[in-house]
């Protein structure tokens, strides 16, 4: 932690009182950097997120609750600003993909895919409701991941190499 402190300082000599403060400051930073990368189920227990989306589907009954994650593996495709999207019932998935890889500053040469429950890719012409009524979990959100082609070949989705 001091080292990290230090870092972030250049190293300088610091007093007490200062190096408190950065303390305080830098601290709970790190800590919610940290755990950002946990995956969202493990953020939040199942009746939280089952009241989440609930709440979501009542107040906006043609709005699909979606968490687009990246694939914990990936090293090449950067984070998204934020991991829940509503989506209109009506989008297709290819139209989605054009707004992830527009919020990602993709260009068109760098390979994107997404998954289904880390599972399979979902048929681009289906609109986010039928991916929806056929995938969403238990708590009532649909669960996206997006990773390189790097990612194939390595040992499959769900399993460590």
């Amino acid at each position: 932690m001091q080292r990290q402190l230090k870092r972030l300082v250049g190293g300088s000599c610091l007093s007490f009182r200062v190096w408190f403060v950065l303390l305080l400051t830098v601290l709970p930073e790190m800590q919610r950097s940290q755990s950002d990368f946990r995956p969202f189920k493990q953020r939040k227990n199942l009746a939280t997120r089952m009241h989440e989306a609930s709440d979501i589907r009542a107040r906006y009954p043609n709005k699909i609750p979606v968490v687009v994650e990246r694939y914990r593996k990936e090293k090449s495709l950067p984070r998204l600003d934020r991991i829940k999207f509503l989506v209109s019932e009506d989008i297709s998935v290819s139209q989605f993909i054009f707004t992830l890889r527009t919020r990602l500053s993709l260009t068109a040469t760098q390979a994107f895919y997404l998954l289904v429950d880390s599972k399979s890719l979902p048929c681009l012409s289906l609109t986010v409701a039928e991916v929806y009524r056929d995938n969403k979990d238990e708590d009532g959100f649909l669960y996206l991941t997006y990773a390189s082609q790097e990612m194939f070949g390595q040992g499959g989705l769900g399993k460590d190499p």
